[in-house]
């Protein structure tokens, strides 16, 4: 191992995916830091496999209040950031069955103080989504502030930002080794070895395995695969123009994407961290489930893939410093949210970093950092 192999900084961050390269970015304007990723090239895993729309009404309070918190950002990112808009209107449509307007009932309720949303039935709901079959939905939601996110976009800005600001990423570095040695600590790769007072877990899927490797407490994450299909648009029906369509209880959503449409079971199966692919079962459940309720005949799967999105118990991420290990912070637990809520949550992740107070534009959306924190989890066990 040579000189140059031993690296020296004050922070390192595991994982360069849409957490690891938006809290690196914020911590880097102020702070010498590292960041690691064990692919070949930055958000190869879910990351670069998502269909992000900006949804504030969608997902756990705490996302929702960090989602709302990051919408300035998307709207007018610092100057160059990205060459396109990171926006395109989108609306969203949640939509329920008889049987559903209850849990439709109680998702109106709780984002109905939290932003502006419209209730929609019979006529109106197949107004709004003309592909839905005659009867299928009684109730809808529509939230019109909805907006498709430019993925690509946004995660290369945070690493542009990263780099513009002096910081050093590292490709094919997976994390090997992990200790505690003095005040510093010892991360082993494949690159060579780096030293840090601060190590941040953004490592997605493998956020337990590297906390286990750091002696941190166990919170429980566990990696979910999401099945997605593209497929050909509707024959007859100009689709460009309308609403990203979730069926209330997530068994389903449909999105119009580019000329065909993107489609999902919106499956939450348990997987062990890896490379996901999707599976026949979950390709075959997909395409029932969408002809089921709109007015499309699938008759061949364009592409599929699959990702993976971590939950823990609660559905809430994980943001703060481990109980048990020293300077080991988590930036875990995501879920399915982690592209829209990315620039409120790499500011409050290096506000707590860093010791500093929360940014007053996240606390005024009510957002509760305890909802977040770690030590939450063992509370609640």
């Amino acid at each position: 191992m040579s000189a140059q192999d031993n690296i020296q900084t004050e922070i390192v961050v595991i994982g360069a995916g849409i957490a690891g390269a938006s809290v690196a970015a914020e911590l880097a304007a102020t702070r010498q830091v590292v960041l690691l990723e064990m692919e070949s090239q930055p958000g190869y895993h879910t990351t670069g496999r998502s269909a992000a729309v900006f949804a504030p009404c969608y997902g756990p309070a705490p996302i929702r209040h960090l989602t709302r918190a990051s919408e300035a950002f998307f709207r007018n990112p610092p100057e160059g950031f990205s060459a396109a808009p990171l926006f395109s209107p989108r609306s969203i449509l949640m939509i329920a069955r008889p049987e559903q307007v209850a849990a439709l009932d109680q998702l109106t309720e709780a984002v109905s103080a939290e932003t502006v949303v419209r209730r929609l039935q019979g006529a109106e709901v197949t107004q709004a989504q003309p592909l839905l079959r005659e009867g299928y939905a009684s109730d809808a939601m529509l939230d019109e502030l909805g907006q498709d996110i430019d993925v690509h976009a946004l995660h290369q800005g945070f690493l542009r930002m990263f780099r513009a600001r002096g910081g050093k990423l590292m490709t094919g570095a997976g994390v090997t080794a992990l200790d505690r040695d003095g005040q510093d600590w010892r991360i082993e790769t494949p690159q060579g070895q780096l030293r840090a007072p601060i190590v941040v877990n953004a490592a997605g899927a493998w956020a337990e395995e590297i906390g286990t490797l750091a002696g941190a407490e166990r919170i429980g994450l566990t990696p979910k695969r999401r099945t997605a299909l593209m497929v050909a648009d509707h024959p007859d029906i100009a689709t460009a123009a309308l609403p990203i369509t979730v069926d209330v209880e997530e068994e389903f959503y449909l999105k119009p994407d580019a000329g065909r449409l993107l489609i999902s079971p919106a499956d939450e199966t348990p997987s062990a961290p890896c490379d996901a692919q999707p599976e026949e079962l979950d390709i075959a459940i997909c395409a029932d489930r969408i002809m089921t309720a709109f007015d499309l005949e699938i008759r061949r799967i364009e592409n599929s893939w699959a990702g993976l999105r971590s939950f823990v118990p609660d559905g809430a991420p994980v943001v703060g410093y481990s109980d048990r290990a020293p300077a080991f912070f988590w930036l875990a637990g995501q879920g399915g949210y982690g592209i829209q809520s990315a620039p409120g949550m790499a500011q409050f992740a290096a506000s707590g970093i860093l010791g500093q107070d929360v940014p007053s534009h996240i606390m005024e959306t009510g957002f509760d950092p305890d909802s977040v924190r770690p030590g939450r989890l063992k509370a609640a066990a």
